[in-house]
């Protein structure tokens, strides 16, 4: 009787390590939430860093994207990565203005010519400052949208006298800078943007050339002014869930970190491109730029510059110092100026001429 149930306990021992074994072996599922649609750069760039880590990670992770707001929509991707309904997501600040403050520094007409340049720089402002606002997160990294420029689907803009009371699709401090310009901002979703113009919601946006292909706007849109010397960015991020990250081993860890940094390049390139084909997208359906003069350009720029005043008093409010926000607007700028030398230094493609 005893040999028979040592003999049934080693076959249940036997099983039950075979099943453990099993299981052990599953990988690593990461959800990686994403709002964008799958033809955009955005999804395409984030499709193939999940398709390099799951082939650098055989068997140990499977990282699979959600696309079109299937898993998150953008305003609700932080609070859902957060809470572990994602792993891994994709959106921009503007959407939950007030929940990552510090990094909303990047949202400023602090004169960025290109999301090349702005890219690097909000990276390398991240790591010089490292805001507590990402703490509940792991940062994988920071990317941004090209240039914001005003787009109008029936009057040219020329000067701010013709932009007051225009109806424009804006969100964030992008928003702040439309209404300083003389706009009324108008906080619709990008998804739902097209029908927004459509029907007369909006009568343009203060955003970026590479949605007028992206997001079909450049059927509607009928004139760009090429007012990009304001230089405001959208200030995307790829965060993951801390506790999803912590639980992840250190050989995971160090591919996604170096995959990150690849992406961030990537990402910075692959902005400046699609910029330039929304513009070319634009023109082929009969779209046209409207110039800027150099003297009415400076006006914008003087129009703005109270968007930058509020936000170091907003950021003082809430406990920071002044000098030290002085410091991070004078790091900014400088770091603007490195990256410019090194665009050009690398020839990459830009939209604009400066």
């Amino acid at each position: 009787m005893l040999k028979k149930s040592a003999f049934f306990m080693f076959i249940f021992l036997l099983l039950f390590s075979m099943n453990f074994s099993s299981q052990a072996a599953e990988p690593i599922k990461i959800k990686v939430a994403n709002y964008f649609p799958p033809v955009h750069v955005a999804a395409i760039l984030l499709g193939e860093f999940c398709d390099e880590a799951n082939k650098l990670l055989p068997g140990k992770v499977e990282l699979t994207q959600y696309v079109g707001g299937t898993l998150l929509p953008a305003p609700k991707m932080a609070v859902g990565v957060s809470t572990g309904i994602a792993d891994v997501g994709l959106s921009h600040c503007a959407y939950t203005r007030g929940r990552f403050p510090v990094m909303e520094i990047m949202e400023l007409p602090l004169g960025f010519p290109s999301s090349y340049v702005a890219t690097h720089v909000a990276n390398e402002f991240y790591n010089k400052v490292k805001p507590k606002e990402w703490d509940s997160f792991k940062v994988l990294f920071f990317t941004t949208s090209p240039v914001n420029v005003v787009q109008t689907v029936k009057k040219p803009v020329t000067t701010l006298e013709d932009i007051k009371g225009l109806k424009l699709r804006a969100t964030g401090r992008i928003a702040d800078i439309a209404k300083s310009l003389g706009a009324v901002p108008m906080p619709i979703e990008i998804v739902d943007m097209y029908e927004g113009l459509k029907k007369g919601v909006a009568e343009g946006a203060y955003i970026p050339m590479e949605t007028l292909k992206a997001f079909k706007t450049g059927e509607l849109m009928k004139y760009i002014s090429e007012s990009w010397q304001l230089g405001s960015v959208f200030a995307f991020y790829v965060i993951m869930n801390k506790d999803k990250w912590n639980s992840l081993p250190p050989d995971v860890q160090k591919v996604l970190i170096t995959l990150s940094k690849k992406y961030e390049e990537k990402f910075a390139v692959g902005f400046n491109k699609v910029d330039i084909s929304g513009r070319d997208f634009f023109l082929k359906q009969g779209g046209k730029m409207v110039t800027i003069s150099d003297k009415e350009s400076k006006r914008w720029i003087q129009a703005v510059q109270p968007v930058i005043a509020d936000y170091k008093k907003d950021l003082v409010a809430k406990g920071y110092n002044a000098s030290e926000v002085d410091s991070w607007l004078k790091f900014v700028k400088e770091r603007i100026e490195y990256w410019k030398k090194q665009e050009k230094l690398n020839k990459i493609p830009t939209p604009f001429k400066y």
